[in-house]
């Protein structure tokens, strides 16, 4: 089967199995790039969103990086594949997208940050530079798959913008014009982060251009659909470890010649783990029931405006950096509003974040009586048990309305609807919290523990 690519100068057949090219960012708060309103320049990603579909409420399940990228590989939710610590790996009896895709014929490859294991399950063909992708790597590949008219898929990871923000140029975003958000309390220490955080955002911008422009040289565009998504949020507070939207909703730009709308907006409620099965879909083939997530197939082809009703959030801190011992946080989310349940609230949160130099200055400020800086820091780490938020007014979740008997009713119908999910995903909470890494190997383990000098 043919389709005529309906894109702009393309006069290529399009063949029924697209290549794909998944591209991913490290630590990026999807509000902080130019197309979702954010003052980060980015204008290849920009520009591929006037070229495809871009998605205003896409959701990973963790705030966190290695359970994220199991959640996308294995298109599973991270408790029921064992990879919902960070630095972690999947049980062994757990499929992923190379199981799938190579079935079909396709190449399936990774280039750049893996962050996930077992390595003899995740079988991809691997490429980096550092913890970036090898372009020279992908460019070969693109030349060797457009010769031999083989499909691919690629994940594309970058390290990007993940600390410790010494890529692209910082002299673009003046730290006192830096808009800081609203939840942050405002100190030297973080316009300067914050500066250079913007300037890896365009620094990862401009890898999107290079993957662009290789699949152009190689005359591959046609007939791959492109994803870019910003990943978790960024490292500062209130995003990347938490379960808010700053750390769990993602951006996500699809472009598909002839397949997608150009310049189209969905609002579906859409999941990391809908990747895999979407893929597997495309590719023309079956993934397993097993599988949490679901085919985008209808929302990318414009026949469907809806996709989940409630999207599902978990953090462990057990083996995080800095982390708590055992302090499990789970979330839902429909359209309009959050439940996040802090399930060991009885002490102060703690991670990554509140050891680094921004957050030191905030704790700095606090000190000195500055009263924003006061009830960040009371705000981030001294959590209530329930928090609940209305985000149509309430967008950055600053306000919780736990506590409003008029809230009862509706925190009800979302408790039940998230006790049910964890039901689904044998997540106990607190005991799923204290097991944690148990099904590592040993060897592993010990290798850990040695590196750390215990």
């Amino acid at each position: 089967i043919l389709l005529v690519s309906q894109s702009a100068g393309a006069n290529k057949p399009t063949l029924e199995k697209p290549n794909i090219v998944f591209i991913i960012a490290d630590d990026c708060t999807f509000r902080d790039i130019g197309c979702y309103g954010g003052q980060a320049h980015t204008p290849n990603i920009d520009r591929l969103a006037t070229e495809g579909l871009l998605f205003t409420r896409c959701f990973q399940a963790a705030p966190m990086c290695s359970p994220t990228r199991h959640n996308i590989y294995t298109g599973q939710y991270p408790v029921k594949t064992g990879a919902y610590p960070n630095h972690t790996q999947t049980y062994a009896n757990i499929k992923n997208v190379t199981h799938f895709l190579k079935p079909l014929g396709y190449r399936v490859a990774l280039s750049g940050k893996t962050h996930i294991g077992p390595t003899d399950l995740f079988t991809f063909e691997y490429s980096s530079k550092g913890k970036n992708p090898d372009m020279e790597a992908v460019n070969e590949m693109f030349k060797e798959c457009a010769e031999s008219d083989t499909p691919f898929c690629l994940f594309a990871c970058s390290n990007e913008p993940h600390t410790p923000w010494n890529k692209g140029d910082a002299s673009r975003y003046p730290p006192e014009k830096v808009k800081l958000p609203p939840y942050l309390a405002d100190t030297k220490r973080l316009r300067e982060g914050f500066s250079r955080y913007l300037a890896e955002i365009t620094y990862y911008d401009s890898q999107v251009g290079e993957l662009l422009r290789s699949l152009d040289e190689h005359g591959l565009a046609h007939n791959t659909m492109v994803v870019v998504v910003s990943e978790q949020g960024n490292s500062m507070p209130f995003a990347k470890w938490t379960c808010y939207d700053n750390g769990l909703q993602s951006a996500m730009i699809v472009r598909w010649p002839g397949r997608v709308q150009s310049g189209s907006v969905s609002d579906a409620m859409v999941e990391y783990v809908d990747i895999t099965p979407t893929f597997v879909d495309l590719a023309g083939g079956t993934s397993s029931d097993e599988l949490d997530g679901r085919s985008l197939r209808d929302v990318l082809s414009g026949k469907a405006s809806e996709h989940k009703r409630f999207v599902y959030g978990a953090m462990t801190t057990r083996g995080i950096i800095n982390g708590n011992d055992c302090y499990p946080i789970r979330s839902v989310r429909s359209r309009n509003h959050k439940l996040i349940l802090n399930l060991k609230h009885d002490q102060p949160f703690t991670n990554a974040c509140t050891k680094s130099p921004e957050f030191v200055s905030i704790l700095a400020a606090a000190e000195r009586g500055n009263e924003q800086a006061l009830r960040v820091v009371d705000r981030y780490q001294n959590r209530p048990a329930v928090e609940f938020y209305d985000l149509v007014a309430d967008p950055m979740e600053m306000t919780n309305l736990a506590e409003d008997p008029e809230n009862a009713s509706m925190i009800a119908e979302l408790r039940g609807e998230l006790e049910r999910w964890m039901k689904s995903q044998g997540d106990k909470g607190v005991e799923t919290e204290l097991v944690a890494n148990h099904h590592k190997p040993a060897k592993r383990a010990k290798s850990k523990r040695k590196r750390a000098g215990k």
